[in-house]
């Protein structure tokens, strides 16, 4: 329990962060998420910002030991001080939190990189069309096809029983990302 006020920001979002295999940042990550505790830590900073002293308590290691990993967190640019806290005694502690939201390390050139931030916009946003689409379609199924739209009742039934219950704008849904990854795979393999 602190008696002064403290700070603690929000873990940020963000774009994927995109790492070549061969480049140096790569080594820098690799290293810094060999142990388990790291990358416990790391996944700990994405529920909430923590300061060290929480970190050790929460993935169950000592204070010694956290500050190491977040030292090499902080090397890797996978965590940055995001703000202070003061402890009972009234000292002022870092609080950490991930740099980053998403982290993508690939094998290829620094071309390949930027065609996979590209890949990943592009299948965002095809996700993003779908969903909205998925709305529609749920919403033509419920409003304009209902039994009040001069469809019969049995019709509609029918219709809703084919699919074992499932909405029909889930469908939609499930079958345009079965589309997407077959236009991914498709894509990655040729």
């Amino acid at each position: 329990m602190s008696l002064l006020p403290s700070q603690k920001p929000d873990a940020p979002d963000g774009d994927p962060r995109v790492i070549g295999v061969d480049s140096e940042d790569a080594d820098r990550v690799l290293s810094a998420l060999s142990a388990g505790t790291a990358r416990t830590m790391l996944t700990t900073l994405h529920e909430e910002p923590a300061t060290a002293s929480e970190l050790a308590d929460e993935v169950d290691t000592s204070l010694q030991n956290a500050q190491y990993h977040l030292g090499k967190l902080r090397d890797a640019d996978l965590v940055e001080v995001a703000g202070t806290s003061y402890s009972e005694k009234g000292r002022e502690m870092n609080v950490y939190a991930p740099t980053d939201a998403p982290l993508v390390l690939f094998a290829g050139d620094e071309n390949t990189g930027s065609t996979v931030r590209s890949m990943l916009g592009a299948l965002l946003g095809a996700v993003a069309v779908l969903g909205v689409a998925s709305l529609l379609v749920q919403y033509l199924a419920e409003r304009v096809f209902a039994p009040s739209g001069g469809v019969s009742t049995a019709s509609v039934e029918t219709a809703s029983n084919a699919a074992w219950g499932v909405p029909p704008g889930v469908l939609f849904f499930l079958g345009g990302l079965l589309v997407l990854a077959l236009a991914a795979g498709y894509r990655y393999w040729r």
